[in-house]
This record gives C-alpha cells, sequence and structure tokens, in this order.
C-alpha cells in the first residue's frame, strides 16, 4: 500500500470511530428525552470515498469526499417534529433535538405515528460481510479510468468521442437508534467503473455505455470487458430505422426490465397504498403474473449490494415472497403504512432489499429465438408510468428481430400498454440476470404491447 493510500486509511478509520458515533447518537436520544419527547429515534450516516473521471485522455474531475449527517425524529405524544444536522457538536446536536420538539408541538396529532413495535425490532445484527474498503489512490483511479476509455475508444474507428469514463469507491457506516433501547450498526462499501461512448456514422450519432459494481474491488468487470462493451452498445446502434405502428411481441433486456420490477414495488409500496394512488389497491391475495412467477426479496445475502440486518426503523429484514405462483403474497410495509393499512410492518422502511424474480433456463439469445419475430428493448425514456391507473406509455430504442435474430437497430417509437396486463402477459424472464442493483432479473418477454410508430 503506497503512503498515500496508507494516509487515507487512517483518515477513513478515524470517521468510522463507533464508540465516538455511538455516543453522539445515545446523547441525541438523552437530549429528546429531557427536552419532553416521549419517545424519539436517530439516524446517523458517515461516508467517505475518492470519484475520479477522465475524458479524451484527460482528467476532468478528481473528487474526495468526507460526508456526515445526523437525524433526529421526537414524538411528543402522536405529534411528530425532524430535524437534522451535519455539525456533531454537542451545542448542535442540543439545537437540533430543540428544532424537532418545536416543530412536534405545532403539528397535527396522528394517530398512526410513532415508533415501530419493539417486538419487530432487529435482536441479532449478522455480519453480511458489506465492508471491503479499496485502498485506491487517485492515481491509480485515474490509470484505471484512462485504460477503460482507451479501450472502448479503440474498439471500432466509428467510436468518435467519449463522455468519460470513471472510477469510483465509497465506504459508509449507518447508525440507528431509538428510545426503545436499539441501537445498531453496520459499515458497507460500493465501488464501481464504467464508461459512455459516442459512435458516429455519417452525420448520425448514438450514444451508449456499459458499468460494473460491487461491493469489492475485485469483483468489478476488468477494464477490457467494461470499454468493450460500452463501445460495442454504441455502434449497435447506429443506422437504426423507423417502424410502423403495430402490435408486436416484446423482450425487455434484463437492465430494462428490472424497471418493471421497480414499478411493481411502487405500486405494493404502503404510501401508494394508503393514498389508494395504486393499480394493484386491495389485489392481496390476487393473482397478478403468470404461475411460474415467483417474487422475493432476500435481505441477509452475504455481499450483496441492498443486504441490510435491519431496516430504516431498526425494524428486522427478513427473507420473504412477494409474489409466489404469480399470486401476491405481500405488500412493502413501514411500520406507519402498516397501522394506516390495519396490516403488519414487513420490514421495509426505506425500500426492499435483493429482490429476485425467478427465471428460466433461456438466456437471451434463447428468448429471442421463442420470440421470433418481434423487438429487443434496450432504452426506454420519458415518465409516461401511471401507478395509479397502471397506464404505460415510454419512448423506446431497440431491434428488430426476425426468425430469432437481431436484424437491425430501431429507434423514436412508442411502447403502450398497461402494467397489469403486461404482468399477467410475462411468458418468460431470461437466465441473463443482471446483478448490478439491489433488484435483479433475467430479460422479460412479453405476449404483446402496442407500437407506435409513423
Amino acid at each position: 500500500m503506497t503512503t498515500t493510500a496508507v494516509q487515507n486509511q487512517n483518515k477513513q478509520d478515524s470517521l468510522f470511530d463507533s464508540a465516538r458515533l455511538r455516543d453522539i447518537v445515545s446523547f441525541m436520544l438523552e437530549e429528546a428525552k429531557r427536552k419532553g419527547a416521549t419517545a424519539a429515534e436517530a439516524g446517523l450516516s458517515v461516508e467517505a470515498g475518492l470519484s475520479v473521471t477522465v475524458r479524451l485522455g484527460e482528467v476532468e474531475t478528481i473528487e474526495h469526499n468526507r460526508d456526515k449527517g445526523l437525524g433526529v425524529t421526537v414524538y411528543v405524544g402522536q405529534r411528530k417534529g425532524s430535524a437534522s444536522t451535519t455539525d456533531f457538536s454537542r451545542q448542535a446536536v442540543s439545537e437540533t433535538v430543540q428544532a424537532a420538539c418545536d416543530i412536534a408541538r405545532y403539528t397535527q396529532p396522528d394517530e398512526y405515528a410513532g415508533l415501530p413495535d419493539a417486538a419487530d425490532l432487529a435482536q441479532t445484527i449478522p455480519d453480511l460481510d458489506l465492508y471491503h474498503p479499496w485502498a485506491v489512490t487517485a492515481e491509480q483511479a485515474i490509470d484505471l479510468a484512462t485504460e477503460i476509455e482507451d479501450v472502448a475508444r479503440e474498439y471500432d474507428p466509428r467510436i468518435t468521442n467519449s463522455e468519460g469514463a470513471y472510477i469510483n469507491s465509497h465506504s459508509g457506516q449507518r447508525f440507528y437508534a431509538n428510545s426503545l433501547g436499539f441501537m445498531a450498526d453496520y459499515l458497507t462499501t460500493r465501488h464501481s467503473n464504467g464508461v459512455a461512448v459516442i459512435a458516429s456514422s455519417g452525420e448520425r450519432m448514438e450514444r451508449d455505455y456499459w458499468y460494473s459494481v460491487s461491493r469489492l474491488a475485485d469483483k468489478l468487470e476488468d477494464s477490457k470487458s467494461v470499454g468493450e462493451k460500452a463501445a460495442q452498445r454504441a455502434v449497435q446502434r447506429l443506422d437504426a430505422v423507423h417502424l410502423k405502428t403495430q402490435k408486436l411481441p416484446v423482450i425487455f433486456q434484463a437492465e430494462v426490465a428490472r424497471g418493471l420490477l421497480g414499478h411493481l414495488i411502487r405500486a405494493i409500496s404502503g404510501g401508494a397504498l394508503y393514498r389508494k394512488a395504486s393499480f394493484l389497491l386491495d389485489k392481496l391475495d390476487t393473482q397478478i403474473f403468470p404461475a411460474h412467477v415467483r417474487v422475493d426479496e432476500r435481505p441477509h445475502l452475504k455481499q450483496a449490494l441492498g443486504s441490510s440486518p435491519f431496516d430504516n426503523e431498526g425494524v428486522t429484514t427478513r427473507a420473504h415472497d412477494l409474489v409466489s405462483e404469480g399470486v401476491l403474497q405481500s405488500y412493502v410495509l413501514d411500520s406507519y403504512a402498516a397501522r394506516r393499512l390495519g396490516m403488519h410492518t414487513t420490514g421495509n422502511a426505506g425500500g426492499v432489499h435483493n429482490l429476485f424474480i425467478n427465471h428460466g433456463d433461456q438466456d437471451l439469445d434463447g428468448l429471442l429465438k421463442q420470440m421470433g419475430r418481434g423487438l429487443l428493448i434496450t432504452e426506454v425514456m420519458g415518465q409516461g408510468v401511471n401507478i395509479v391507473t397502471g397506464d404505460y406509455s415510454r419512448g423506446a430504442a431497440g431491434f428488430w428481430v426476425e426468425n430469432g435474430e437481431i436484424q437491425y437497430p430501431v429507434e423514436e417509437f412508442t411502447l403502450a400498454s398497461n402494467l397489469s396486463r403486461m404482468y399477467q402477459q410475462l411468458v418468460a424472464v431470461g437466465s441473463d440476470v443482471d446483478t448490478r442493483s439491489s433488484m435483479q432479473t433475467g430479460s422479460w418477454l412479453i405476449e404483446e404491447m402496442m407500437i407506435a410508430g409513423d
């Protein structure tokens, strides 16, 4: 390890001082009680990292960050107030607690407000192996980013420009505590690399990118793989044609299909449900996918991007099915939403943790052959998804498929359907699982969608 790397690691270790941070959180809760709060919770986070970007062989940015934040929510009876600070001094913490208490005294009582039930709090904190710091210096990160960009730019003469390559490495620590006696923390790391390039043919240009992300630096894709994939994707998009309006089967490539899982989670999240703003309202125990579909959450996978021993309320996270045999089995609830709905928290304050949809044995090529004729969707754009009604209408780009083979790129068309129909018409999920997110899926083959073109 170089001298610079050792110095950076020492600074990081001093930032993640568990005893000092625990003392700060404890003081905040004590102050809340002293100032008249009947209950309180505090969250603290610290983060350190390095981000480097290189464009056209020149360094564009080098950023070292050391961020921290501390927030408190107090309850005065059923009245709630929140405040936050980045100053960890005793005076600042005391003033922050006072601000939260002042807010609480002026808010309306909410019968559903309050801490989670003590029985739901995590009793043990499993080691999920989420902390793997990378002792990379700025100079080394620059070299790696430059190598990625060079690979991409040299891949094909039609690669004529670059939006830059990057290396990111971040470490963080999170504390959560409440007046029920819960206090716990855990450390995490997240590293990534990537590049975006532009391909040209005549006067037409196309942009595309590739990246990888992992808790462990040595599990990132190598420079050659990242650079070549980005360049290949950009070149493949050149000379795209327009489509006529028609109905066709479509395949959403894995990284795009992930968005369809995201729409599902939005629709079954507590906030949308108690506001009656979801097309899946009152659909619990209802068939919403074909019987071959299972969607489940696995929050305790070691080294996974979405793993967490407890949620944002300290409630224990647990593995469970959201969809089983196509039937909606569970909503996604924090304690507040659960009370509003007359249900029980699912340990999802802050979102889901490692979501999976089961897949078949066919990779993307197999799905293309199964589809025969239709569209492979590689990009969607726009905000045309209505979670209240399920209506889906988004601009898209991709490839025309004939006889199970990609023929040519297509662009500037609109995909239209309804999420309920799309979920019911999910024919198959591919084995080409994209692992670069806490929501993991392969490509989706959907029976039919309206394609609005020329």
